[in-house]
C-alpha cells in the first residue's frame, strides 16, 4: 500500500505561495445557460448572477495534449505535481460579499495557500488548499477556498448493484444530461462525470459522479433562500460519492444543511456562517 513516504511533501509545499490570475465576462447568455441547468434548485437573484456561476467563468483552457488519462489537467504547473492518480475537490469556503451581473469583466486572483499530508484509513492524502479572490473592477465579489484531495487509486471491488432512478418531487437526482451540461458550463474535463465506461471500469464508480461543485451550489442556494438575501457565507464540504441515478433529499437545520439519499447517506453539506 502507497503511504505518505512515498512522496516529497518538503518539494511540494514549494507551490505555496504561488498564484495566478485569470478573467472572464459575465454574459446574459452563460447566465441564461446556468439558470436553464440548475432551475428551481437556485435562488432568484433577480437581474444579478445565480449563486454558483463564478465556477463557469476563466476556467482553466488545457489543450487536449496537456491532459492527464482521467481528463484533468497534467499535473505540475500552478499546483503542485502530486503523484497520486486520484483527485477530488473535497471542500472549501465562500463568502459572497457583492453580485455579478451580466456585463461585469470579473478577475480572479488564485493562490496556493498550504499542501498537507495525512494517511487516512484507506491510505494516503495530500490536501491542497487554493484560495481565490474574485473582483470587478477594485470591488471584491467573492472570497473563496478550495480544498483538493489527492489519493492513489483505489483498487476496483465487485462491481455495485445499481438501478438509475428518479425520486419524488422536491429531491435531485444527477442525471447524464444534466451531469454533462454542468461540466460543459465549467468546462470540466474530468472524466468521471460523463464517460461511463471510464468510471466504471478504471475508478470503479456504480455510475457517473456528480459533481462536487454542483452539490454545493445547491446548498448554497438554499442556505440563500432560508436568508432571503445572496450576500451569504458558509464552509462545505463533501461526505460521500454521488453517482447518477440516487436522488437525494435537501435535509435542514438552523446549523448545517445536507443532501440525504432515501436510505439516510449523507453526499454533501453546508455550514452558514456570517459574512
Amino acid at each position: 500500500m502507497a503511504s505518505l513516504d512515498d512522496i516529497d511533501l518538503d518539494h511540494l509545499r514549494g507551490w505555496v505561495g504561488r498564484e495566478e490570475e485569470a478573467s472572464d465576462t459575465v454574459t446574459d447568455g452563460l447566465i441564461a445557460r446556468f439558470r436553464a441547468t440548475l432551475g428551481d434548485w437556485l435562488f432568484d437573484t433577480g437581474a444579478d448572477a445565480p449563486l454558483g456561476l463564478h465556477w463557469c467563468l476563466a476556467p482553466s483552457a488545457v489543450p487536449f495534449d496537456a491532459l492527464g488519462p482521467d481528463g484533468h489537467a497534467a499535473r505540475g504547473g500552478f499546483l503542485p505535481p502530486i503523484p497520486f492518480e486520484s483527485r477530488m475537490w473535497a471542500g472549501g469556503a465562500l463568502a459572497f460579499h457583492a453580485p455579478l451581473r451580466a456585463g461585469d469583466r470579473v478577475n480572479r486572483r488564485s493562490r496556493i495557500a498550504s499542501v498537507t499530508g495525512k494517511q487516512g484509513r484507506s491510505g494516503p492524502l495530500v490536501f491542497v488548499a487554493v484560495e481565490h479572490t474574485i473582483s470587478v473592477g477594485d470591488r471584491t465579489a467573492i472570497a473563496e477556498r478550495q480544498d483538493l484531495v489527492y489519493r492513489p487509486a483505489q483498487p476496483l471491488g465487485d462491481p455495485q448493484p445499481h438501478t438509475p432512478r428518479t425520486g419524488p418531487p422536491g429531491t435531485f437526482t444527477g442525471d447524464p444530461v444534466t451531469l454533462f451540461r454542468y461540466s460543459a458550463l465549467t468546462f470540466n474535463g474530468h472524466r468521471i462525470h460523463y464517460d461511463h465506461p471510464y468510471v466504471t471500469q478504471t475508478e470503479g464508480y456504480a455510475d457517473l459522479v456528480v459533481h462536487g461543485p454542483l452539490q454545493a451550489t445547491l446548498l448554497m442556494n438554499a442556505i440563500a433562500k432560508r436568508a432571503g438575501t445572496g450576500a451569504v457565507a458558509l464552509d462545505y464540504r463533501g461526505l460521500s460519492p454521488l453517482v447518477a441515478g440516487v436522488p437525494v433529499a435537501l435535509r435542514e437545520a438552523e446549523d448545517r444543511v445536507h443532501l440525504e439519499t432515501d436510505e439516510g447517506r449523507e453526499t454533501f453539506e453546508a455550514r452558514p456562517k456570517s459574512l
